[in-house]
């Protein structure tokens, strides 16, 4: 794997020429209860998430399970509407538009799903799945659909005899390929990638995360990289996320995050990450409690009912994301 270090690093000061702004975005979900279902209650997964993202960069999102990650990127294809906010894509706000006026602007937006093997339909030949939406969007079809998706076969890695075999002829590495080439097809400027390796081995992933980062040199792709695994994270992302209970904790390029965490949350995350160095000892970071209800979130900073600084304003009034060094933003009073 080419060392993060070789990765070139991009500037975190303004998001004036980005393909991906988001501003304050939103998702509720209303549940219901008793019977009849009367009481409505809601879920906050995501409430008030900002970021931007630049072509030829990857931001990172992190966090536990249920903290809102793949709900962010779901909402920014507008696979769910959001609940508040403002989404804009290569310049065009796209939050209230209808779906006869999104489906030109999707394709400029793609997605790699986490599972490689229920993200295609197993009725098609791998030259179908692929070929598929140069059809929808009438970008070419016979001999021509067939040469640009076996175009698109060699750029991944897959090959000519591929292309007739069905999706569970196929290991996960190379059904992880397939829907990267699905997902290129169509050219986009951005792409959401939802766990994309954590269903593959390890030198598999090592494979996939190399042939993503060649493929964002290529085409100036701009990811939305979303994991729970810190060193995959730490590898591929220029800039890093942390999200914790729907919100954005910290914020910073890699070197600044895994060098100087500043949000407890994060320090937490990285403590309790393997560390392959056994003469090097970490400060072991133990939460306490478990992560609280969205439905009722915690006054005040969301992480302090888990967090050994907490102090009477942290449960008074929830802490701003402000940037505490150039390029490094948290939302805590201590830092």
């Amino acid at each position: 794997m080419i060392s993060p270090e070789d990765r070139p690093e991009t500037s975190t000061s303004t998001g004036s020429d980005s393909v991906l702004e988001v501003t304050g975005l939103k998702k509720y979900f209303t549940i219901r209860k008793g019977f009849p279902s009367k009481r409505q209650d809601l879920v906050h997964a995501v409430d008030g998430v900002s970021f931007f993202i630049r072509p030829r960069e990857t931001l990172g999102l992190v966090g536990e399970s249920g903290c809102g990650k793949t709900t962010v990127g779901k909402t920014v294809l507008r696979l769910w509407p959001p609940s508040g906010g403002r989404v804009k894509l290569n310049g065009r706000d796209i939050t209230q538009l209808r779906e006869s006026e999104l489906r030109p602007v999707r394709s400029a937006m793609q997605m790699i799903f986490q599972d490689p093997y229920a993200s295609l339909n197993p009725r098609l030949s791998a030259e179908k799945i692929v070929g598929e939406p140069l059809e929808n969007y009438r970008l070419a079809r016979g001999r021509e659909k067939r040469r640009r998706v076996l175009e698109l076969f060699n750029r991944v890695g897959l090959g000519r005899e591929h292309l007739a075999k069905h999706p569970h002829e196929f290991s996960g590495g190379q059904r992880q390929r397939i829907g990267i080439a699905r997902a290129l097809a169509l050219r986009p400027s951005l792409i959401v990638a939802d766990e994309p390796v954590s269903a593959l081995d390890v030198s598999v992933q090592a494979q996939v995360l190399n042939l993503l980062i060649s493929l964002q040199e290529e085409f100036g792709l701009a990811y939305l990289f979303i994991s729970h695994d810190l060193a995959v994270v730490n590898y591929i992302s220029h800039r890093i996320a942390v999200m914790y209970l729907g919100r954005i904790v910290e914020l910073s390029d890699r070197a600044g995050l895994f060098g100087s965490p500043l949000h407890p949350y994060t320090q937490a995350l990285l403590a309790a990450a393997p560390e392959p160095d056994p003469r090097r000892r970490l400060e072991m970071v133990l939460l306490e409690g478990d992560v609280p209800s969205p439905i009722n979130p915690p006054p005040g900073c969301r992480f302090q009912t888990r967090c050994r600084y907490a102090e009477d304003r942290c449960r008074a009034m929830e802490p701003a994301l402000r940037e505490v060094l150039p390029g490094h933003w948290a939302a805590c009073y201590l830092s």
